[in-house]
């Protein structure tokens, strides 16, 4: 989606707002004890108050329609992890992904935090994901190419000496989840899509402690590292700008680790 007036982007400011609202009490209940059934079934009870549909539940292939508002990964689950009962506990490496529909306008994004005390490992994969994909973020304004910010993230990360998950990437954003253009956690500086003003676009990455290999699970949504490894993965939406971006779903200074 490509945001032409002031009036669009207030609608999408707001409902960006409201999803980030949400997500945010979302993040704050998550703690050790708690289960990520419990916390999907809060971000339903969120959506019922405020009036708005969980954009992820019906998802899919007719013969698998995703069931949740939530995917909770935890640990070496890297995305699209089923809400079960297995409790939260100390050391773990939790991801929460949500999305809403409001007013026909779709939100998506993802936190990672880990619950204390970390492995050395984990803290540092959950920082150095976290910087790389905002680094991504400053570099949506007009003129650089969706590369630009692939380039950055993959950078950043394997300087870290981790990995990015290549099945899985970054998109547009608008009355539907996915859009164009595509937006992968890697690339090469200068190629792929020329971003314009006003593109609404979810930039995100999934980062892997060991190799970047993938294990899809018969289930038909949950993804796991291959060496069962953790991994840890950040999602922000933004409206490309002429000189900066504007920030849809502010959770930039959010703490990622309790």
């Amino acid at each position: 989606m490509i945001i032409e007036n002031k009036k669009q982007l207030k609608k999408y400011q707001q409902a960006g707002q409201l999803s980030t609202n949400i997500l945010k009490q979302l993040h704050q209940a998550v703690r050790p004890g708690v289960t990520p059934l419990e916390i999907d079934q809060l971000a339903a009870e969120l959506c019922q108050k405020h009036d708005v549909v969980p954009s992820f539940k019906g998802a899919g292939s007719a013969n698998n329609r995703y069931q949740y508002a939530t995917c909770v990964s935890v640990n070496d689950t890297i995305v699209h992890g089923i809400p079960n009962q297995r409790k939260f506990q100390a050391g773990d490496v939790v991801k929460v992904d949500f999305g809403l529909i409001k007013d026909g306008l779709q939100t998506d994004h993802c936190f990672t935090l880990g619950l204390a005390p970390l492995a050395a490992e984990d803290e540092r994969l959950i920082i150095a994901s976290r910087d790389a994909v905002q680094e991504a973020v400053k570099l949506a304004v007009v003129g650089n190419k969706t590369g630009d910010l692939g380039f950055a993230i993959q950078s950043l990360i394997e300087q870290a000496g981790f990995n990015v998950a290549k099945e899985f990437i970054g998109h547009g954003i608008g009355f539907d989840m996915h859009e164009d253009p595509q937006l992968p956690a890697f690339g090469r500086q200068g190629k792929g899509v020329k971003l314009a003003e006003g593109m609404v676009l979810c930039v995100e990455a999934q980062v892997l402690a060991g190799d970047d290999r993938v294990v899809f699970s018969k289930d038909g949504w949950t993804v796991k590292t291959a060496d069962g490894k953790n991994a840890a993965m950040f999602e922000y939406m933004v409206v490309v700008g002429k000189e900066k971006p504007i920030i849809l779903t502010p959770t930039l200074n959010w703490e990622i680790i309790v």
